[in-house]
């Protein structure tokens, strides 16, 4: 029996448009190949190389073929360490480098670790989850934080180290409130309150550290700073998170974070309060002190 027309029509065109699809992945990798080879050819091809040279020896651009000699390695790192020391002879800098590299430390650890204590307090297989959301929420208001610390009016060299230390242990306290709270909304509403607080406090410590440094010194201070950080990272991981250390699980890292950031705070509020009291300490008379009771 012979197939209708219109039916033999329609199969026709369903054949011939699965072959024209099983032809596609055999011709779609030669245009990008093609474009991929052309770029590669032009890009070596540098046709304006051999004119380069005596365009920038012209006599307007104050450039020779002279070879400076290299600079003796031996005297770069002596000019270095001694940059290393005056910079960190200042007690302010010092001060603020500190916070800056322990606080780094334990927000890196934080961040990169939340997305694992969010699942275990609520599975993505089971709910929808916002952390995609809550990243930006926390990264757009710790913006507004940020913009805010232009109108704060506070002595910084006076009340700089007990700041570091209240606000040290309201992260503590946000990370043990992730860690023990089960609702995610409020692991959320910690994280978020998290990142507000280090990302004003950050923004405060390199103004600082900024303004006791001159600008050929801000890459040798922040590049120490942010070696130390992640040097402290590494050891934090290794210590608490690998299994060649004590290899814990997400909730007893968390509550090791928020002691970390408590002891933070702890260092920093008896230094801030010792030298307050050395500064407002009023000296003694030295009349009074001579003075002798007789009776």
């Amino acid at each position: 029996m012979d197939v209708p027309g219109p039916v033999t029509r329609r199969a026709a065109a369903a054949a011939t448009m699965l072959l024209r699809t099983a032809r596609v992945p055999r011709e779609c990798w030669f245009v990008p190949t093609a474009l991929l080879c052309a770029y590669g050819f032009f890009a070596s091809l540098r046709p304006s190389e051999p004119f380069l040279t005596p365009y920038l020896l012209g006599p307007d651009k104050n450039l020779t073929k002279r070879e400076e000699s290299k600079p003796d390695r031996l005297l770069v790192l002596k000019v270095l360490w001694n940059d290393f020391l005056v910079c960190y002879s200042s007690r302010p800098l010092l001060c603020w480098s500190v916070w800056w590299a322990l606080s780094t430390c334990g927000y890196f650890q934080v961040v990169n670790y939340a997305q694992g204590l969010w699942e275990q307090v609520m599975p993505s297989r089971h709910a929808a989850i916002y952390n995609g959301g809550v990243e930006a929420v926390s990264t757009l208001l710790g913006a507004v934080a940020v913009f805010a610390v232009g109108y704060i009016k506070l002595s910084w060299s006076t009340w700089g180290e007990l700041t570091l230390s209240l606000f040290s242990l309201l992260i503590a306290a946000a990370v043990y409130i992730m860690d023990t709270v089960g609702n995610i909304w409020v692991c959320y509403a910690s994280y978020v309150v998290f990142r507000i607080i280090y990302m004003l406090l950050i923004t405060i410590a390199t103004f600082q550290i900024a303004a006791n440094l001159s600008m050929e010194r801000y890459a040798l201070v922040f590049g120490v700073n942010t070696f130390i950080a992640l040097a402290l990272q590494t050891l934090l991981t290794l210590i608490v998170v690998d299994a060649s250390g004590l290899g814990l699980e997400i909730t007893p890292q968390f509550f090791i974070y928020a002691g970390y950031f408590a002891l933070i705070a702890v260092v920093f509020l008896t230094n801030g309060a010792v030298n307050i009291l050395k500064k407002y300490r009023k000296p003694q008379d030295p009349e009074s002190s001579s003075q002798v009771t007789t009776s």
